[in-house]
């Protein structure tokens, strides 16, 4: 399982035009799902990406997470974090979850944030998603499991 995570004054999902979801202060977290991903990694992710202390104190160290910090998570799911680009001009999948795979953890991950208390907004699971953002930082980080 891989997250990209980005700390945000703000963010959004729009599809055909209308927007699904949005958060102010907080995470953005990109999440691609890949074979032999468990339960046991969204939970790990999810923990992990709640407690990361990527906020700013009152010194202006990174030192609060944003279960300190208070904010919202939105999750977007990115099949193309699977993608393997080390051969030829081509992306290969054959690491990604099939979609119904896929689509079953970034449900789990997602009931994982959400029990932590705090706003948890979504895209659209497989559907053709524009997302904006204002990074703030910028903060941006690559997490595996």
């Amino acid at each position: 399982m891989k997250a990209v995570i980005q700390r945000v004054q703000s963010a959004s999902v729009v599809v055909g035009g209308e927007t699904v979801a949005e958060i102010g202060r907080g995470i953005l977290v990109l999440l691609g799902v890949e074979k032999g991903d468990d339960e046991a990694r969204a939970d790990w992710l999810a923990e992990k990406i709640v407690n990361l202390r990527i906020f700013s104190d009152e010194a202006g160290k990174m030192n609060l997470s944003l279960l300190d910090r208070g904010g919202s998570l939105l999750v977007v799911s990115q099949f193309t974090l699977a993608g393997n680009c080390a051969k030829g001009r081509r992306p290969s999948f054959d690491t990604a979850a099939s979609p119904d795979e896929g689509n079953r953890l970034y449900e789990y991950f997602v009931a994982a944030a959400k029990r932590y208390g705090m706003p948890v907004a979504t895209g659209i699971f497989q559907a053709d998603m524009r997302v904006s953002l204002a990074n703030d930082g910028p903060v941006t980080f690559v997490l595996e499991k």
